[in-house]
């Protein structure tokens, strides 16, 4: 049986995150969690429900998860509001540890498509500081790590996706303008900027995706291979939204890697 628990980590309607919960032995622990981090190119009409299947799913194989909302740009998100949120709803979850037998020690990210964008960046959220002007982004400095990320066809090259002027301008829409106006914001969005990470990622890529280019996963794992813990490029078969389909093998694939990242 799956526990259901909704919090707010803030004030605005869309800061909020579902804890889905196994059953748990007396005396137990739940090892580790995964934050479920939706996509929709940071547009409002896409909403955390887009990550109630996988989180339900997760839960229902034995695994704590944390299906995570946030603000959008256009609906009080953007740039900082969408990155801020990223972060402050993974921390939330050290004031859930307790009540709610949460082993912190792995954390583990699951994003799909702008999630995994927003996923991978938020891995690298120790490397931030040193790319340059914060630009309005506000940092904590004990807040919770990711141990590894599973990106479903994430957006992680934020300057090619931006030439490629991917989902009519969605990047300039985030970010409030082009690189040429906002360098340095582009710079602090980017994930490739973060590299190399110490965590590992697996950047999972559907075959038949047309909504994420190839590309977005390619370039990232080819700029990763000189650090510490190189990403890793995984194919599986299926469009964009095989991934986040419960009943696809491109769904079961990304299961099982957050399972080897938890183990």
């Amino acid at each position: 049986m799956t526990h259901r628990h909704r919090y707010d980590y803030g004030q605005d309607p869309s800061q909020w995150g579902e804890l889905f919960l196994p059953d748990l032995p007396h005396g137990g622990k739940h090892q580790g969690v995964v934050v479920v981090i939706h996509g929709g190119y940071w547009r409002p009409q896409y909403g955390a429900e887009l990550g109630v299947p996988l989180a339900q799913d997760l839960a229902d194989h034995g695994t704590a998860a944390w299906n995570l909302e946030y603000r959008r740009a256009g609906n009080g998100g953007g740039w900082p509001g969408t990155f801020q949120d990223i972060l402050a709803g993974i921390d939330k979850l050290r004031a859930l540890a307790e009540p709610h037998s949460l082993d912190l020690g792995k954390v583990v990210a699951l994003g799909h498509s702008a999630g995994g964008h927003l996923a991978v960046w938020a891995a690298g959220r120790d490397r931030l500081p040193g790319l340059g002007p914060e630009d309005g982004l506000q940092l904590e400095n004990d807040g919770v790590r990711l141990t590894g990320v599973v990106s479903q066809s994430g957006v992680l090259n934020l300057a090619e996706a931006e030439r490629l002027d991917l989902s009519n301008g969605a990047v300039a829409n985030l970010l409030g303008g082009p690189s040429s106006g906002f360098p340095g914001r582009h710079r602090m969005a980017d994930p490739m900027a973060a590299l190399p990470l110490d965590v590992p990622v697996y950047a999972v890529h559907a075959i038949e995706d047309v909504d994420v280019p190839l590309g977005m996963s390619t370039t990232y794992v080819e700029a990763s291979r000189s650090g510490p813990v190189p990403a890793e490029l995984v194919m599986v078969p299926g469009d964009h939204f095989a991934l986040i389909d419960v009943t696809a093998e491109a769904y079961v694939t990304c299961r099982e890697l957050v399972a080897k990242l938890l183990g």
